[in-house]
């Protein structure tokens, strides 16, 4: 029998809200597209733009590619739906979600999540202002011939942390304004942007002479470079990183989900559209490089893809360099700001759960803290690279290592959550989330932890 709409809405209004009258409802995503376009925009940030075309040098080409999305859809998307479940059952900010979900001693999980969301963001912002950089040349003076030595004077230095600093105030901006205003809208603007961009610099890539070149270096593996321990390490790195698992963004973000909402659908539009964006931006920045006759740059420096091998590309290129090198970073400066706001969201919920603190002061709080840690990495590429090893390689694996134990040995029952709103062909997909979870996702994470942490001692004691 159909029960009348009166007897509906109070249940309704129970799941969806929190049952601490003292307490403001939780924010919440205003529509599906809304949240899945922010959920990308964390997912296809500058990690895509930035670290992947350049660990995809190291890695050999296809040979990090092949490992990168093995890692990511048999650990990163089941660790989605890990982070996903927790957050959307307890609708809190990381540290009261792993505190709800595994008891108080978990709760140090969520303090791990605030630590690497918050010296990513704090590195990234900077990288950003290069970015921001670039784009400026691009519309004012061009990009100048010698790429490297325009690289080393804007790098690092008082004006490395001015645009630090501006970076820092736009993604602040976005964030206060909150889920809707600020996360959503910001979102549903630059992510459709990015993709158009993105897709246009690809097609006009492949018209280039020896473009070829670059798609084989980057679509034929090598057999032995895919068996690297290494490669491997890096590969799973930049698969949690680039689906932002092990940072606390997806249990936020899912934290302001309704209860109506497929778990699995949307895990798998965020990955496929994470790992097309990863993609496309290897068919941009290959075939400039290779085409231009730059590979000789290609593995030689972590940022020198992105920031002097293509800024020579386009300064050969003249007035159409200009043109394309401009729209090139604009994309990256999007990419980097929806990836910001997601890692700034982290350490502001916890604020605003944790502290009872207003949605503006939370976010001007933590907005100042990133700030200052941010001026080590702007004046200083050994203190970047190594903030990056520290966190993008060694916290978010150990930080899905964590989720992994929580949500496939601690948490009771996660399949129910996930079976909320869920189509039937991912209920039958269920079991077999659930048991990548609990049993393959420990030991590869383990190992992989294992790797990233000799790597990182190196980086240290390295410098």
């Amino acid at each position: 029998m159909r029960l009348p709409r009166t007897d509906i809405r109070p249940r309704m209004r129970h799941l969806n809200q929190s049952t601490d009258p003292s307490k403001p409802a939780r924010e919440r995503f205003g529509t599906r597209a809304g949240f899945v376009l922010a959920a990308v925009g964390s997912a296809v940030g500058l990690g895509n733009m930035w670290r992947f075309p350049y660990q995809t040098a190291e890695g050999g080409g296809a040979a990090f590619l092949v490992a990168y999305v093995c890692m990511a859809f048999l650990i990163g998307v089941p660790m989605m739906l890990a982070e996903f479940a927790v957050g959307r059952r307890a609708r809190q900010s990381a540290i009261g979600a792993l505190r709800s979900v595994g008891g108080g001693r978990w709760a140090a999980v969520g303090l791990l999540f605030l630590v690497t969301s918050t010296v990513i963001f704090a590195y990234l912002s900077v990288i950003t202002g290069w970015a921001l950089r670039y784009a400026l040349d691009g519309l004012t003076t061009g990009f100048h011939a010698d790429a490297a030595s325009r690289y080393a004077a804007i790098a690092s230095g008082p004006s490395a942390v001015v645009f630090h600093l501006v970076s820092i105030g736009a993604t602040v901006g976005i964030v206060a304004f909150g889920v809707r205003k600020g996360i959503e809208r910001a979102s549903m603007l630059l992510m459709p942007l990015l993709f158009i961009l993105l897709i246009g610099l690809a097609i006009w890539a492949a018209t280039l002479p020896g473009a070829a070149e670059g798609y084989r270096f980057y679509l034929s593996p090598s057999l032995n470079e895919l068996l690297d321990p290494v490669v491997l390490q890096g590969a799973a790195a930049h698969a949690f990183y680039s689906l932002s698992v092990g940072m606390g963004i997806m249990v936020t973000y899912s934290s302001y989900l309704s209860r109506s909402t497929n778990l699995g659908r949307e895990s798998a539009v965020i990955a496929l559209s994470d790992f097309f964006v990863a993609f496309i931006a290897g068919l941009v920045v290959f075939p400039i490089v290779f085409g231009l006759g730059l590979s000789e740059d290609v593995g030689e420096s972590t940022l020198g893809v992105l920031f002097i091998s293509l800024p020579t590309a386009f300064a050969q290129m003249e007035a159409l360099g200009r043109v394309v090198g401009t729209l090139f970073f604009i994309a990256v400066i999007v990419a980097a700001i929806t990836s910001a706001v997601s890692l700034l969201e982290v350490a502001t919920s916890i604020l605003i759960d944790e502290r009872g603190w207003t949605r503006r002061r939370a976010t001007l709080t933590s907005g100042l803290v990133v700030a200052a840690i941010g001026v080590a990495p702007a004046l200083s590429l050994g203190a970047l690279g190594i903030m990056d090893q520290v966190a993008a390689e060694l916290l978010t694996v150990l930080g899905v290592l964590a989720m992994a134990v929580i949500a496939g040995w601690v948490m009771k029952n996660p399949e129910a959550e996930l079976r909320v709103g869920a189509s039937p062909a991912f209920e039958r997909l269920i079991p077999v989330a659930r048991f990548l979870i609990r049993y393959v996702s420990p030991p590869l994470l383990a190992y992989v932890s294992w790797i990233a942490l000799r790597q990182t001692i190196r980086v240290i004691a390295g410098g």
